[in-house]
């Protein structure tokens, strides 16, 4: 999907900063190293990323929570806020020994006590915390400087795990408290964290206020003064104000809109950034919905759905049809996988044979189509042909609206939903950001981006448990094909597509994020200011 955008982005754009390189800044108006306006359509619910997954909390997150571990542009693991680190030799041990003289914005020290206390919030309360550190069995602190994690059987995945959006560093003196920590009012105001940049303000509506923590550990800081992410009702209005200049950077889930934006001369579109997010836009199926608990129905509703029109119709051709659950860029992606064709004859023997013949009408059943708002290309565009597509084999599709984030997580977390059109990340690892969707035990009523299909295969969970603890590469990936071939098989959601996920942002700035987490990542060398 990069090498499609890249070659895309330079075919037709004439300037050099869309096909490689960054550009010099230009027309800072108030000095480098002073403020950036990330511009963004959906708000957080909140700021810690311990107890919240995905872009929205991963973003501001990063920027207030530092981690042990980060990444730059592979996978190669850096040292954060652990200076070093090393694995025993079966592998059932790790050992972090952590920077001297780190500390919380409160001026308390960062000891090993508050990293067993966040890789444990993590594991109780993320929704994929599980599947990141279920394999963790404690945390031994020998000294205030150093951290050992005992595990119970090897973990492959455990060094990705510990990167900022994943495993941010909080303080046990603040969070320690004996309160509910997903619901902590520490997680929106008032936030103590370990990272780059302090909270400022965060004005529901309008945008979070990110001011540099001169007293951060690592030597050259932030270069950024000040980081600001403002909110807009939807991508149309981000993109708007970036040509504007009222914002210096937006991250776009729209590939059609960034080809665009490459032609202006004073933007920047980044070829580089996200690869271990690997995101999918996919229809995910309440399989506990009276007609969708019936397989026949699934098969019907994916050979009805017309993928090749929304990849290449709605969305150009840029991004690449998604097969599976697992991202094609993935090193673990299988092509041998169970397709289905676009075929409306085939869906409406399907949907006779489960015994739902067409009525007056031509109408089978009703069902509804939510979708997660912030981009309407990528989420009510996409619903809305959805809708329509099944309407030809006889389902009435019903596109529910949802005025926010948080009104469209709170009904698809609580299983008010029939079909659901949203995009999802794989996180790096498969052990990371794909189980999370389809192991039994992650069906956790009330929590966004876990089971939401209510699927469950107790063969899918022992191959999953098996592939999080295989250290042989070659072994995992036959794992994750088998994995990929039975959930094909189930079909608790119809695969749709790649997200491209794009930095836009103006070119008078440098530095900008373009690391494997992309935004998701600590902004260090950011600089810069836009002219108006």
């Amino acid at each position: 999907m990069k090498r499609r955008l890249a070659a895309l982005l330079c075919t037709v754009a004439l300037f050099a900063s869309a096909c490689g390189g960054t550009a010099s800044p230009q027309g800072q108006a108030g000095g480098a190293g002073d403020t950036l306006i990330i511009g963004g359509p959906l708000e957080p619910r909140t700021l810690n990323p311990a107890v919240q997954s995905g872009m929205v909390t991963a973003l501001p997150g990063a920027q207030l929570f530092a981690s042990p571990i980060r990444y730059g542009k592979d996978f190669t693991p850096l040292p954060y806020l652990a200076k070093s680190w090393e694995f025993s030799a079966d592998q059932l041990s790790l050992t972090l020994h952590l920077v001297s003289g780190a500390t919380f914005h409160d001026g308390t020290p960062i000891t090993s006590a508050d990293v067993a206390f966040s890789l444990e919030t993590v594991k109780k309360y993320h929704s994929f915390g599980t599947a990141m550190f279920g394999s963790v069995s404690s945390v031994e602190t020998p000294d205030k400087e150093t951290a050992v994690i005992k595990l119970s059987k090897p973990t492959p995945a455990l060094l990705l795990s510990m990167s900022p959006a994943l495993l941010p560093i909080i303080p046990k003196h603040v969070y320690g408290d004996g309160q509910d920590l997903a619901k902590h009012p520490r997680n929106v105001k008032d936030v103590v964290g370990s990272g780059p940049f302090k909270l400022k303000e965060f004005t529901a509506g309008n945008r979070i206020v990110l001011e540099r923590n001169d007293s951060f550990f690592l030597q050259d800081r932030a270069k950024l003064k000040q980081l600001i992410v403002k909110f807009y009702p939807n991508s149309a209005a981000t993109t708007t104000a970036l040509e504007a200049g009222e914002i210096g950077m937006e991250i776009s889930y729209d590939p059609v809109d960034a080809a665009r934006l490459a032609k202006n001369s004073k933007l920047t579109v980044a070829t580089s950034g996200y690869e271990a997010a690997g995101a999918l836009n996919w229809l995910e199926l309440n399989t506990k919905n009276q007609y969708l608990k019936d397989l026949k129905v699934r098969q019907a509703v994916a050979h009805a759905v017309d993928v090749d029109f929304i990849v290449n119709q709605l969305h150009s051709g840029i991004p690449e049809v998604a097969p599976g659950p697992i991202h094609p860029g993935s090193p673990f992606f299988s092509k041998d996988l169970v397709s289905y064709n676009h075929d409306t004859a085939k869906a409406a023997a399907l949907l006779d044979e489960a015994g739902f013949p067409a009525k007056a009408g031509g109408t089978r059943f009703s069902l509804r189509i939510d979708y997660n708002p912030g981009n309407d290309v990528t989420g009510k565009n996409v619903a809305e042909a959805i809708a329509s597509q099944l309407g030809k084999v006889g389902i009435k599709v019903e596109v529910r609206n949802a005025p926010d984030f948080a009104t469209w997580s709170e009904r698809v977390s609580k299983y008010d939903f029939d079909l659901t059109v949203d995009t999802v990340y794989n996180w790096g690892d498969p052990t990371i950001g794909v189980s999370r969707t389809y192991v039994c035990d992650n069906i956790k009523p009330g929590v966004v981006w876990v089971n939401m299909a209510q699927y469950c295969n107790p063969a899918v969970d022992q191959l999953f448990a098996s592939a999080a603890q295989e250290m042989d590469v070659e072994k995992r990936k036959q794992l994750y094909r088998d994995v990929q071939r039975q959930i094909t098989t189930d079909l608790p959601v119809v695969y749709i597509e790649t997200q491209p996920i794009v930095n836009i942002y103006s070119k008078a700035y440098t530095g900008m994020p373009d690391g494997i987490w992309g935004a998701m990542a600590p902004l260090l060398e950011a600089t810069g200011t836009q002219a108006g």
